[in-house]
């Protein structure tokens, strides 16, 4: 898990400031405004699925004001009441690394055409459905920061997130709030759970005083694909490429992200 949560935040970090960032708003509005609309309720307290989408808008920092609005639009008529439908791609892509696209769309039709096209570009092939599934299990991940701005100070301040700002301490309040494990990601930590309890485990490590930036449940390989640093950036330019079609939401692969695959993508 440590390496995919590396290279992710890496990607994070790289892609903050660039176009990708707008495209990535998008998608995440439409997630906020599926699940409000499906829920059938605009209060996230009110509504799970809402309130997973929403944490993990946040954990992408995107403001409160678009998911304000992606939330009204759920309620919206005429053009804004557009049917999204959630339908999961599977296949493999270069030196045999199984990818699991996970699609939300208006136009299946369109979607499929499109994930096709990527997969035949990059020299893989998709694949029936369950054909990949099996080699990734779900799992919550929950983004916490070491340092939170101080509200309370005059200039911009940085302050320690509660017990995140110490191992010892952060360590303690995961066990308590009943997470599985955790792992360093520079600036941030990153907390694992069970799928089901990604929510639970946010709200027991808020009431202890640590602020969450955001979280969500995420695909993770049970056996990892060793490649090489060349068909690792080969199946990196399909995953990107995947995640450039408007209808994808997410994109997971068993690639093995050692530290030389992710070296080797740095470099692109």
């Amino acid at each position: 898990m440590s390496g995919h949560s590396k290279w992710a935040t890496t990607k994070h970090r790289k892609g903050a400031q660039d176009a990708k960032r707008s495209a990535l708003f998008s998608k995440l509005s439409r997630n906020i405004t599926v699940a409000a609309r499906l829920g059938g309720d605009p209060l996230p307290e009110n509504n799970a699925s809402l309130a997973a989408a929403v944490a993990k808008a946040k954990a992408q920092s995107m403001p409160k004001d678009k998911i304000k609005s992606a939330i009204d639009k759920a309620f919206g008529s005429g053009a804004d009441a557009a049917v999204y439908e959630n339908i999961v791609y599977e296949g493999y892509g270069p030196a045999g690394v199984a990818v699991y696209v996970d699609c939300l769309t208006d136009n299946r039709n369109r979607t499929a055409a499109d994930v096709r096209s990527a997969f035949s570009h990059a020299g893989g092939n998709l694949g029936t459905s369950g054909s990949v599934a099996f080699q990734f299990e779900r799992k919550g991940q929950i983004v916490v920061a070491k340092e939170v701005l101080d509200e309370n100070a005059k200039k911009e301040t940085m302050i320690a997130n509660g017990a995140a700002g110490d191992e010892d301490k952060f360590m303690m309040a995961i066990a308590e709030a009943g997470g599985e494990d955790y792992e360093d990601a520079g600036e941030e930590w990153i907390v694992w759970t069970t799928a089901n309890e990604v929510m639970a485990v946010s709200k027991a490590l808020e009431e202890q005083g640590v602020q969450v930036k955001g979280s969500e449940t995420t695909m993770v390989p049970t056996t990892p694909t060793e490649v090489s640093g060349a068909d690792a950036k080969k199946v990196q330019r399909l995953i990107d490429r995947l995640e450039e079609l408007d209808d994808v939401q997410d994109v997971y692969s068993t690639m093995d992200m050692t530290d030389e695959v992710i070296a080797a993508l740095e470099e692109e």
